[in-house]
């Protein structure tokens, strides 16, 4: 099948700052490079603010503006709805476009509770049997280096799992007169750092190790607790700032984790440490493309770990982009995420993560934040069969 010959399906996209200009910039490179199964048209883009949107627009080749999110989802020309706005509006958002038959993509995390990702979760697998898809939007799950991983473990190469290290390190809030923002403001947000990017490592364990966190001990702190507004006065910070906490996989893996936004000096440092009886793998974001692995069964004079840098045409992602050692960055990950969501559509298949992987996210996250409230209390994360039950 040519390019020509792929069906088009519209994209409408709600918000239009961070998130919105990955997004835009995803769609537009999955078709350029990625060739997948239908081609994304960029029909709406919904904001509140029209200039703002308009602006956007116009740089991303936009064809219209919404400024009523409503309004894009009842377009006929809307097929898929891309979902980038603060938590607080994805449940309602996403259940309005599945029930109007529309496919969605949602950014992370899925909701601010349990119980709007259970509604959402409960929506998709509604729409599910309509043919209408659904996917929440972890895209570092498709970071070639990390893809890579998932494939190793799964292929044996570490043994079995016994332990799990992973941290979200960030610094742009150590400076306490940095302004206040709608990310600071539990209404809005759901949680701080947990949700924000302790999500993002949270669901990335649990895919590259192909189990589930089982139960969690953990503490949080908010260390500044009031910030400058952007018009004058003081905002007050209602989410966390730091999360730590102790977890238990499936498996039987011990696990720590870390998420934080005062880890001065470190601006986007994803690492994971998974150590297996066979081998061990490690990752930091802040050397995206390279992975490393330790091979126990490896000759005792030579073992160590071995940086692979993952640009080869055979590893995930890389054969259609540029020759080997050629680097990605950040944005690549959002049209491998954009490509294999389409391809999902056009095969008629479930994409991953789908809204049930995000309400697991989101189950450890309140299970955390029960346990910091609690003194560290070990408490158990409910899986699908036990909520079941209890719903």
């Amino acid at each position: 099948m040519t390019h020509a010959d792929r069906a088009p399906i519209g994209i409408g996209m709600i918000g239009y700052a961070f998130m919105g200009m990955a997004h835009s910039q995803g769609w537009r490179n999955a078709k350029s490079f990625l060739d997948p199964k239908l081609e994304p048209r960029l029909v709406a883009l919904g904001g509140r603010d029209r200039a703002k949107a308009e602006e956007m627009a116009r740089r991303f080749d936009w064809q219209h503006v919404e400024t009523d999110w409503q309004a894009l989802i009842a377009r006929d020309d809307v097929g898929l709805v891309d979902i980038c706005t603060p938590g607080d509006t994805h449940a309602e958002i996403a259940i309005a476009a599945l029930a109007a038959g529309k496919h969605v993509l949602c950014e992370k995390p899925l909701a601010n509770s349990v119980a709007e990702a259970e509604r959402m979760a409960e929506a998709a697998d509604k729409a599910q049997a309509d043919g209408v898809r659904a996917m929440v939007g972890f895209t570092y799950r498709r970071v070639p280096a990390l893809a890579l991983a998932r494939r190793l473990v799964l292929d044996g190469r570490i043994g079995t799992l016994r332990h799990v290290r992973a941290q979200y390190l960030q610094d742009w809030l150590t400076n306490p007169d940095a302004p206040y923002s709608w990310r600071l403001d539990r209404q809005r947000a759901g949680s701080g750092a947990l949700g924000d990017i302790g999500a993002h490592v949270i669901d990335l364990t649990q895919f590259l190790t192909s189990e589930q966190i089982t139960g969690v001990s953990a503490t949080m702190d908010t260390f500044v607790t009031e910030r400058p507004l952007p018009g004058g006065g003081t905002g007050t910070v209602t989410v966390d700032d730091a999360a730590v906490f102790l977890g238990r996989f499936s498996g039987g893996a011990m696990a720590t984790f870390e998420a934080t936004r005062y880890a001065t000096g470190r601006k986007n440092a994803i690492r994971i440490e998974l150590n297996g009886t066979e081998g061990s793998l490690a990752f930091d974001f802040e050397d995206m493309n390279t992975l490393r692995f330790f091979d126990a069964s490896a000759p005792t004079e030579t073992q160590g770990f071995t940086r692979v840098l993952v640009t080869e045409p055979t590893h995930p992602y890389l054969g259609a982009w540029w020759p080997p050692g050629h680097l990605l960055g950040y944005e690549h990950g959002f049209s491998h995420q954009a490509a294999d969501l389409l391809t999902a559509i056009a095969d008629g298949t479930d994409p991953e993560p789908s809204f049930a992987d995000g309400l697991r996210v989101q189950r450890v996250i309140a299970a955390v934040q029960a346990s910091a409230a609690a003194q560290s209390r070990w408490v158990p994360v409910a899986d699908d069969d036990a909520a079941k039950e209890v719903a």
